[in-house]
C-alpha cells in the first residue's frame, strides 16, 4: 500500500505566498489587498485543500544543492518516464545522492494512474525512493481551472490551448514546491536523457557563476529543457506565469520576463544574455517522439549536445575472458575489458556466466561492474552474483567474510543490485585466481556491461 500524506511545510509555504487575508493598512476604513494567486486563477478559493501537494512518495528532503523537477502526464503512446529517471541516477557517487533532490509531478487527478505509476517508480528504483532522493507528488484535484473556457490565441487549436495552458500550471505548481527544498532549481521534463557528468558540471557552473545576477542558466537549448533557477527567485517566476498562464506558451513567457529586466530590449542585448546564461555543451537531450499533445511529434534535437559517453575504461590486470553469453555485433566482452567499447550480450538466461581468469593469483582491493548505460538504461544484470576463487581454497577462511560456497571452489561475496555490483575482497580470500558473474534467472531484456 502506498503512503500518500500531505507535505505541511510545502502547505505553510502555499498559504503564505498566496493569502489575500493579509493587508499592510487601511485607509478612509478601505482594506488594500495584495495581488494573490486567487485574482489570476478564482476557481481556487471554492476549495480550502485546491493548492494542498498530495505527496505520494517522499522522505522530506531539504537541503540539497540541486532540485530537479520532472512534470510527466499520462501519454497515449510512448512513456519515456523511467528510461528518464534511469538516465539521471546513472553514474551518480554515494555523496552526489545525498546533495540531489529529484521530485516526479504527476500532473494528473487519476488515483488510479498515479497509484499504479508511483508503483512502478517505487519497484525500479527502491532504495532511491527509500532514502528520499525521489520523490512523487501530485497537485489537488481542485488545482486546474475549467480548460472548456479558455479563449483561443494565436490560431491554435483548443486542445492545444489546453495543452500549453496546464503545462503553464504544472510548471508553477512544481517549482513553488520545490522553492524551499534546495539552492538550485533545474526544469526538466519526462522523456530525455542527461550527460553522464550533469550533476558535477552543474553544480560547478552555478557555483562559478554566484556572484552574477543571472536569472537561469541554459543547459540545453530546447524549450524549457534544462533551465536552472536560483530557488528564491521561483516565487517571482511563478506568479508572473499564473499572470499569463492562458496566454502564452512556458518558454515565451520566460523570455518575457527578460524582457521586463532589461531596460531595451531590442538594444541591451549584453544585459539580457547577462540574465541567461548559456553552457555548452547541453547537458539535456530531448528524445521523445510522441508529444504529451496528442498527434504532435517532437523531432526536434539539441545540437550542442554532442555524443555520450557509454562506457569507461579502466586499467585492469591481464587476464583471460570467458563467457556463455553471445555479444551484439562488436560489443564484446574482450573489447570491454580492454576498455575499448561496453559489453552488449543477447538476452542472458539462468546459468550464464562471465569468468575472468589471472595468469597467477594476484592480491586485489575491489571490483566494480556498472552494467546498462546512459542511453540504453534498462539493460541491466539483475539477480546475477558475484564470485571469487581463492589463489590458495587451503587458506581460505570462509567464515571471516560471512561467504557462500558455490560450485567449483568459488565462493558468493555480492550481487547485483540496481544494474550494479561493487565491494572489497576480504583478506582471507587473498590472493585471488578467478571472478564469475553467475545469473541466477532468466531474464526478460538483453544485458550490457560499460564497466569492469
Amino acid at each position: 500500500m502506498l503512503f500518500v500524506a500531505l507535505d505541511k511545510m510545502s502547505t505553510v509555504l502555499f498559504s503564505l505566498l498566496f493569502t489575500d487575508k493579509w493587508s499592510p493598512g487601511k485607509s478612509g476604513g478601505q482594506t488594500f489587498i495584495l495581488p494573490n494567486i486567487y485574482i489570476y486563477m478564482p476557481h481556487l478559493t471554492q476549495h480550502q485543500d485546491s493548492l494542498v501537494p498530495n505527496v505520494v512518495l517522499g522522505r522530506g528532503r531539504r537541503g540539497v544543492s540541486l532540485v530537479l523537477g520532472v512534470p510527466t502526464v499520462k501519454r497515449n503512446k510512448q512513456n519515456y518516464l523511467l528510461s528518464t529517471l534511469g538516465s539521471l541516477l546513472y553514474g551518480l557517487t554515494a555523496s552526489q545522492q545525498q546533495d540531489l533532490l529529484i521530485i516526479v509531478f504527476m500532473a494528473e487527478t487519476d488515483w488510479d494512474f498515479v497509484n499504479s505509476t508511483a508503483e512502478t517508480i517505487s519497484r525500479n528504483f527502491p532504495a532511491e525512493v527509500r532514502s528520499g532522493l525521489l520523490e512523487v507528488v501530485t497537485p489537488s484535484q481542485y488545482y486546474y481551472p475549467d480548460f472548456s473556457k479558455l479563449r483561443k490565441t494565436f490560431g491554435d487549436s483548443k486542445e492545444r490551448v489546453k495543452w500549453r495552458t496546464k503545462q503553464n500550471l504544472d510548471f508553477s505548481f512544481l517549482m513553488l514546491y520545490a522553492r524551499d527544498k534546495g539552492t538550485y532549481y533545474v526544469q526538466l521534463e519526462d522523456d530525455l536523457v542527461a550527460k553522464a557528468d550533469y550533476y558535477e558540471s552543474m553544480k560547478n557552473y552555478a557555483n562559478q557563476q554566484a556572484s552574477k545576477q543571472w536569472l537561469f542558466v541554459e543547459f540545453s537549448q530546447l524549450g524549457f529543457i534544462g533551465k536552472m533557477f536560483r530557488s528564491r527567485d521561483l516565487p517571482m517566476i511563478a506568479e508572473f506565469f499564473f499572470m499569463f498562464h492562458a496566454d502564452k506558451p512556458i518558454d515565451w513567457l520566460l523570455d518575457h520576463i527578460l524582457w521586463v529586466k532589461v531596460c531595451n530590449p531590442e538594444k541591451d542585448k549584453q544585459q539580457k544574455s547577462a540574465l541567461k546564461q548559456v553552457f555548452k555543451p547541453s547537458l539535456f537531450q530531448h528524445v521523445g517522439l510522441h508529444s504529451s499533445l496528442s498527434g504532435k511529434l517532437q523531432k526536434l534535437k539539441d545540437k550542442d549536445f554532442g555524443k555520450q559517453t557509454l562506457h569507461r575504461p579502466h586499467s585492469n590486470p591481464q587476464a583471460e575472458l570467458n563467457t556463455s553469453m553471445k555479444h551484439y555485433q562488436q560489443h564484446s566482452l574482450q573489447r570491454l575489458y580492454d576498455g575499448l567499447d561496453f559489453f552488449w550480450a543477447l538476452t542472458p538466461v539462468c546459468g550464464d556466466y562471465i569468468v575472468i581468469s589471472f595468469p597467477k593469483p594476484m592480491h586485489l582491493k575491489g571490483y566494480l561492474f556498472r552494467s546498462g548505460n546512459i542511453e540504453t538504461v534498462s539493460d541491466k544484470f539483475s539477480n546475477t552474483t558475484v564470485e571469487v576463487l581463492p589463489g590458495n581454497v587451503s587458506n581460505c577462511v570462509v567464515h571471516v567474510c560471512s561467504c557462500v560456497d558455490s560450485v567449483g571452489g568459488f565462493i558468493t561475496i555480492g550481487a547485483f543490485e540496481n544494474g550494479i555490483a561493487e565491494g572489497v575482497f576480504d583478506e582471507g580470500l587473498q590472493p585471488i585466481s578467478a571472478l564469475r558473474l553467475v545469473v541466477q534467472s532468466d531474464s526478460d531484456v538483453w544485458a550490457l556491461l560499460s564497466e569492469v
